[in-house]
């Protein structure tokens, strides 16, 4: 790991601060796949802002994998997903997170899209500091292109997560958040139910 990536301790990094308070629920006996996938979008009742400083509002929390509005989006619908683990760079990455964030990455993106109503987005990761990464977590960044963009007066840094940005309003992001677990709970579904119909074939 190179210096320039070690801005503060993992112990001090809010993304596992946000894993720690977002652990994924212990597995009945004899669940299986499509089970565990049902449990990985939180209910309502089990998310809480002020679970974390600053507050978190999490839309997804598997046993790898975690996500959650940036707290200072470029545009509405600015998501998050994270490795659980704290690992710095997408090079850390064990092949269990990679495959976790392979699956959820497409239905996160048209979860955002369905609740934003915009249908273009950027997907965009950045490694070190010398790249724009700000917090030495990997983390994926789901960014909603509206045809209205705010406007931002660094405009080379717009693609990489930097510029004017303002702090999401708790409200604002516990609504934008609980109609993100309701879609992407549909978009589960959907999967869990085309995983039926494939075992009776």
């Amino acid at each position: 790991m190179n210096e320039i990536d070690l801005h503060y301790p993992p112990d001090t990094c809010p993304f596992c601060n946000i894993a720690a308070a977002y652990p994924f629920p212990v597995s009945p006996l004899w669940e299986g796949e499509k089970e565990e996938l049902g449990r990985c979008v939180p209910r309502d009742e089990d998310v809480a802002v002020e679970r974390t400083d600053p507050s978190s509002f999490v839309v997804l929390r598997t046993r790898d994998v975690v996500a959650f509005l940036d707290i200072l989006p470029m545009t509405g619908g600015h998501l998050l997903v994270t490795t659980r683990q704290h690992k710095v760079k997408v090079a850390d990455m064990e092949a269990i997170e990679s495959r976790e964030i392979g699956f959820w990455l497409p239905l996160l993106a048209r979860t955002v899209a369905k609740v934003t109503g915009v249908t273009d987005y950027n997907i965009v990761q950045n490694n070190g500091a010398r790249a724009a990464q700000v917090v030495p977590h990997v983390h994926f960044h789901i960014i909603p292109r509206p045809a209205t963009m705010p406007e931002i007066k660094n405009k080379s840094w717009t693609m990489f997560g930097r510029g004017q940005r303002d702090d999401l309003d708790d409200e604002e992001g516990t609504k934008i958040a609980g109609e993100m677990r309701r879609v992407l709970r549909e978009e589960v579904g959907k999967v869990v139910g085309a995983m039926a119909r494939e075992a009776k074939l």
